[in-house]
C-alpha cells in the first residue's frame, strides 16, 4: 500500500477524527479550569486541538478499518495532543497525566455500562477474533504496529489477556519526543477498563521498560483504581 493511501485513510476521515476529539477534550476541560482558570484552559484546549490536527497526517496507517486497534492508537495521539499543548505551558506529563485520569474517574458511573465482554457475543466468538487479531499482528505488515499474543486464561486468575512486545503508541510518542507521557497513558486503562468492568491486572508495561506488557482480564473483578501510578510514588505526585 503506497504512502499516499495511507495518509488519505486519516486525512479523509479529519472532520470525524476532530469531532471525537472536541467530544473527548469536553470531558477535560472541567478539570483544567478548575486546576489552572478559565483563560489558561482555554488557550490549552484550542492549543492541544490544534496540536491534534497536525499530527494527523502523521498517523501511521496500522490497516485502517481492518485493525479494531487502529481506534486505540488514535486515542493515544489525542491523549498525546494534550500533552503537547500542556508542556507548552510548563504542565509537566504527572499533572497532565492526572488530569486525564481525574475525568475518567469522574466518567465511571456516568458514561459506561459494566457489561462483560463475553455478553456481548458468546465467548468462545469473542476470544476467536482477539485471537485472529493478535495473529495478524504477528505478521508485522506494519511497521508502526502493535504486535501482540493472545493469552488464554483459566477462568480463575483471568478469563483472557494479551502480551504486547511492540506497541503503535510507544512508537509514535517517541518519535515525537513525548517518551516521558507514556507510562501516564499507559496508567488510564486502569480508569477505562474499571468503567467498562474488565478487571484489569497487569504487572509489566513496554514504557516501564519491561520487556512486554501483560494484560490480563477478569471480567466482574474489582480494577484497581488509585493515584498515584506505583511508577511515580516517592517522587511528583501531582
Amino acid at each position: 500500500m503506497s504512502h499516499q493511501v495511507n495518509q488519505e485513510y486519516y486525512i479523509t476521515r479529519k472532520p470525524e477524527l476532530l469531532r471525537k476529539f472536541d467530544e473527548e477534550s469536553e470531558g477535560w476541560r472541567p478539570v483544567v479550569v478548575s486546576r489552572y482558570g478559565k483563560e489558561p484552559a482555554d488557550t490549552i484546549m484550542r492549543e492541544a486541538c490544534q496540536e491534534f490536527e497536525d499530527l494527523i497526517p502523521r498517523i501511521p496507517y496500522i490497516g485502517g478499518d481492518d485493525n479494531r486497534r487502529t481506534e486505540t492508537l488514535i486515542e493515544s495521539i489525542r491523549y498525546l495532543a494534550f500533552y503537547k499543548a500542556m508542556k507548552k505551558h510548563g504542565k509537566t506529563a504527572a499533572e497532565t497525566g492526572k488530569i486525564l485520569y481525574d475525568t475518567l474517574i469522574t466518567q465511571i458511573d456516568t458514561t459506561q455500562q459494566k457489561i462483560p465482554p463475553t455478553e456481548w457475543q458468546s465467548p468462545e466468538k469473542y476470544f476467536e477474533k482477539r485471537k485472529k487479531g493478535a495473529e495478524d499482528s504477528q505478521e508485522r505488515r506494519y511497521p508502526g504496529d502493535y504486535v501482540y499474543e493472545f493469552v488464554l486464561g483459566d477462568g480463575k486468575e483471568f478469563d483472557y489477556g494479551y502480551d504486547y512486545t511492540e506497541c503503535a503508541s510507544i512508537k509514535f510518542y517517541h518519535a515525537q519526543d513525548a517518551d516521558e507521557f507514556m507510562p501516564f497513558y499507559c496508567y488510564l486503562d486502569y480508569p477505562i477498563c474499571g468503567a467498562r468492568g474488565l478487571g484489569l491486572s497487569r504487572t509489566m508495561t513496554l514504557a516501564e521498560g519491561h520487556e512486554k506488557c501483560n494484560h490480563r482480564f477478569r471480567p466482574g473483578r474489582e480494577t484497581r483504581l488509585a493515584w498515584p501510578p506505583p511508577f511515580l510514588k516517592g517522587n511528583d505526585n501531582s
